[in-house]
């Protein structure tokens, strides 16, 4: 980048096709000069910290593919960081274009400068997570200066963004004590701020503080998430007073970090029924100015422990299909546990599943190519083209090796009433024998 600007935004703003916006130009097969003129509009994000020098650039927001983010981590029970790099490779090797180190215990920054030096995803975090850890205070010991540097470091460190839950203001609170939620407040950061405003009786640092915050990522082109702490934590929550009012602070915050140049997140749902997805997706657009939404699912019910990867990728699909732009996974342990290296598998097919479709709805250019060749392999029943296009290769060849049919030109679900089978065969004239 031309180094007068510090900012892609800043870049985009006077004019400047940057690296990482010609990258992000050719995978997605989009003219750059759309990619700098939606990055100044803050329509798109691309997320690209100075230091991480392995990044490939990949761009979030309007007009490009539905982007995927992993999160992984220690926690003080299961600390582990040798299974969370295996985590992080299984993410890479099936497509998340972000991982974001949730690491919540003891020091973090050997494991994240580790992952900063070798991943080309974009890598996020939560500063707020860190901050006992970093510096060894009681939440209650911790003033708003010390908040800012943990973010400044984290910064340093190369993290591509940050989440920071600068929407819940007093204003936010008073909405939340009287709404009478069925699940309180169920994001992490946003219950650790909010517990530290009601023990010392101060504002949320990062919104009184949020110029310094604009400052810090300003200096090494850090975007800015702007989390949803009040997101709905159950279907019965979703779309309240609590939710509604911090998305419309956040929106005020999108403002206030482009005109510092700063990159723009936002972060959404949470749980909600299937109806009030798409609503929920325009108020956003309209409340934030467009800015790429980042969310969480949503999870369409809260029956299902064991299964919400399944029920975060029906939300997932039909919000990014309504204008969602990042899909945050969920594993099957969502709710149970910390996810082992399968569930982080399950959790990433899952949700890049729901972002393809999303895709395919939004007529997304080229979107459509990896369905036909897989159409055209098993037009031909050319199992090796089949097991190429896969999502997930090996479970595909398993499944074909397990059970084998006596005409290997089919499988043993139809045999020789193979539908694709008979009609190739009719086709080209031959007769068609079943017995």
């Amino acid at each position: 980048m031309t180094q007068a600007y510090s900012t892609q935004m800043e870049a985009a703003k006077h004019g400047i096709i940057t690296p990482q916006m010609a990258t992000v130009a050719a995978d997605e097969g989009i003219d750059p000069e759309i990619i700098r003129e939606r990055v100044a509009a803050g329509s798109i994000a691309i997320p690209a910290n100075h230091t991480h020098t392995a990044l490939h650039a990949a761009g979030v927001g309007e007009g490009l593919r539905t982007k995927v983010n992993v999160n992984l981590g220690i926690s003080g029970d299961v600390h582990d960081y040798s299974c969370e790099m295996e985590k992080v490779h299984t993410a890479l090797k099936f497509g998340a274009e972000a991982i974001m180190d949730l690491s919540n215990y003891g020091k973090t920054h050997d494991f994240r400068m580790e992952l900063i030096g070798m991943s080309p995803a974009m890598i996020g975090t939560v500063p707020m997570y860190d901050a006992v850890g970093y510096l060894e205070k009681d939440l209650a010991q911790i003033t708003a200066q010390d908040f800012l540097d943990v973010v400044r470091a984290h910064a340093e460190e190369g993290v591509d963004f940050v989440t920071i839950h600068a929407g819940m203001n007093r204003k936010a609170i008073d909405s939340f004590k009287r709404s009478g939620r069925m699940m309180n407040i169920v994001s992490r950061g946003g219950s650790l701020i909010y517990a530290w405003m009601e023990m010392t009786g101060n504002e949320n640092p990062f919104f009184e503080h949020y110029d310094e915050l604009l400052d810090i990522l300003y200096e090494h082109d850090v975007t800015i998430s702007l989390g949803d702490a009040m997101r709905p934590g159950c279907v019965a929550d979703a779309t309240d007073a609590s939710q509604v009012s911090e998305l419309i602070e956040l929106g005020l915050l999108t403002q206030r970090a482009w005109e510092r140049n700063v990159q723009v997140m936002i972060e959404g749902p949470g749980h909600m029924t299937l109806d009030q997805i798409a609503a929920n997706m325009q108020i956003e657009k309209r409340l934030c100015h467009n800015a790429p939404f980042y969310v969480l699912g949503p999870l369409v019910t809260d029956i299902a422990p064991g299964y919400d990867h399944i029920t975060s990728a029906i939300g997932g699909a039909i919000a990014a299909a309504n204008g969602a732009d990042f899909l945050c996974y969920v594993t099957p342990a969502e709710h149970l546990r910390l996810p082992s290296v399968s569930d982080v598998k399950e959790g990433v097919i899952a949700v890049k599943i729901a972002a393809h479709a999303a895709d395919l709805a939004k007529g997304i250019p080229g979107a459509r190519d990896w369905d036909d060749r897989m159409s055209r392999a098993r037009q031909k029943i050319d199992w090796d083209a089949m097991f190429e296009e896969a999502i997930d290769r090996e479970k595909a060849e398993e499944y074909v090796a397990s059970a084998q049919p006596s005409d290997p030109h089919t499988c043993t679900m139809c045999g020789k009433m193979c539908a694709v089978r008979n009609m190739n065969k009719t086709m080209a004239g031959e007769g068609v024998n079943i017995l």
